[in-house]
């Protein structure tokens, strides 16, 4: 045995052991961690995920999933309780068993990640990571014990951290994060949620159709920001009859809490305060990195100057063999996008050459009613050079949206003039984000707006609004009188 050699199992044992080696470790379990992890497993490399909290991460357990058992489920019943043809006057939630349901499906679903985990061979630790290096990870575990792992690889995928609010800090109890939110063992009669981006328009929305009445103070001068204020404008109207307030150029100066609630001083456009109370305060401001709790920079990790992880299109950081995934990477906050960055990281250390370079990834909102889109809006193709050529089709004009009374919301198209190839899509109206996929399909493959136009679509479907947004574009819808709003 050589002296080398000697040194490393000395440096290796712990607690009376020797460290365990592996291809690759995976620190965290959330949709980008497990589907590398996954992944990994398929590739034949011995793997080692370690989550200090539940499988499935924040997407499964306090996020996307639970918050769509809870939208679906009021969906039903706020149209059960507004169908004029249907006598419900007696219709009540029994909030206590929806929550049984929400908990539920959430195990069942956990199983599930567990159950592909360890079908793929991977050893699945619980226990909170940091890193010693650029091969070595350190657990502690639930004992309060010390192990140490070895990797030729390690692929970060903690996600991110709840943002506090300065004017009004978590408490856990009436100053609550949205996924506490998701949990309330009762219907709260009232709601001040402080941001109006995805989270807060999705939850207030939910609450608002249970009766609970909500305020929305958003900093910034529209509700979701960043999102096409026609699409926009749609959301909020139906926010405004369902009693939402909504402050937008707002924000919150003091605020007070106590066991009967929450008390907040707003400043609302033009300077203005006013008092707002609520049973319970959610903050939804955001996210901030968790990159340091395991010790990134330490072992020579560059962050952006939000202290972000820092990767290339492989999914690499500054140190070679390290990979980070998802929220961690800074945003946008997506699940999806997490789950593809833990595929692309995965091939990368299993030799195959992945990039997330040219890929397309959609956005969807789960409003009522709903937004969804992807590529470049008009604005951004023209920022490019690109002179867009634009085709819009309203709702109102699909029999099948007429038909279920959803006919709020349009579908745009987005072409490059000079190629006709499909550069982007915004929608919003009754379940677009099942309909946004076949727009990725046509940006990413660079289809053109003809090529797209001559899929068959069956009707009646929502999906046939794609079709006619693209013959919008070429001059050529049937179903809508073409005007120059629609086709530029």
């Amino acid at each position: 045995m050589d002296a080398r050699r000697r040194i490393k199992e000395a440096l290796s044992a712990i607690n009376g052991g020797m460290i365990e080696e592996f291809d690759a470790i995976v620190i965290g379990g959330g949709p980008g961690g497990y589907v590398a992890g996954i992944r990994l497993g398929q590739r034949g490399l011995k793997t080692l995920l370690i989550e200090k909290d539940e499988l499935g991460g924040e997407c499964l357990n306090r996020g996307c999933i639970p918050s769509k058992v809870l939208i679906s489920r009021v969906n039903l019943y706020w149209l059960a309780r507004n169908a004029k043809w249907l006598r419900s006057s007696d219709l009540e939630v029994d909030w206590k068993e929806l929550q049984a349901v929400r908990e539920r499906i959430i195990r069942r679903l956990r199983l599930g990640v567990k159950y592909l985990l360890e079908g793929n061979g991977v050893k699945v630790l619980e226990g909170e990571a940091r890193l010693k290096s650029d091969h070595e990870v350190e657990v502690r575990m639930r004992d309060g014990s010390l192990k140490s792992f070895r990797a030729r690889n390690i692929i970060i995928a903690i996600g991110g951290e709840h943002a506090p609010l300065r004017e009004m800090p978590f408490d856990g109890v009436k100053v609550i994060t949205s996924s506490q939110a998701l949990e309330l063992q009762e219907i709260p009669r009232s709601l001040l949620i402080v941001g109006g981006g995805v989270s807060g328009v999705e939850i207030g929305t939910f609450y608002a159709k249970l009766g609970t009445e909500v305020t929305i103070v958003e900093i910034t001068d529209q509700i979701l920001p960043g999102v096409e204020k026609d699409l926009v404008d749609v959301v909020e109207r139906r926010l405004r009859r369902l009693g939402v307030k909504i402050y937008t150029s707002s924000k919150i100066t003091s605020s007070k809490v106590s066991d009967g609630g929450v008390e907040a001083i707003v400043e609302t456009r033009g300077g203005e305060s006013l008092e707002v109370r609520a049973d319970y305060a959610m903050i939804a401001v955001g996210k901030r990195p968790a990159s340091e709790s395991i010790g990134a920079s330490s072992i020579g990790i560059k962050l952006d100057e939000r202290g972000f992880i820092r990767v290339d299109d492989h999914m690499e950081t500054s140190v070679p063999g390290v990979y980070a995934v998802g929220d961690v990477t800074g945003p946008p906050f997506l699940a999806h996008r997490a789950s593809y960055h833990g595929m692309i990281a995965a091939d990368n250390i299993a030799g195959a050459e992945a990039s997330m370079r040219d890929v397309v990834i959609p956005s969807a909102i789960f409003s009522d009613p709903e937004i969804a889109y992807a590529g470049l809006t008009e604005a951004e193709a023209k920022a490019r050079g690109i002179k867009p050529r634009v085709g819009k089709f309203p709702f109102t004009a699909s029999g099948r949206a007429v038909a279920e009374e959803a006919a709020d919301g349009f579908v745009k198209i987005i072409a490059d003039s000079s190629t006709e190839e499909v550069v982007g899509c915004q929608m919003v109206g009754h379940h677009v984000t099942e309909l946004i996929s076949e727009a990725v399909l046509a940006i990413q493959n660079r289809m053109r707006l003809d090529q797209f136009a001559k899929c068959m679509r069956p009707h009646p479907t929502l999906s046939e609004a794609l079709m006619e947004a693209a013959e919008a574009a070429l001059w050529k819808p049937i179903h809508i009188i073409v005007q120059r709003e629609c086709v530029r």
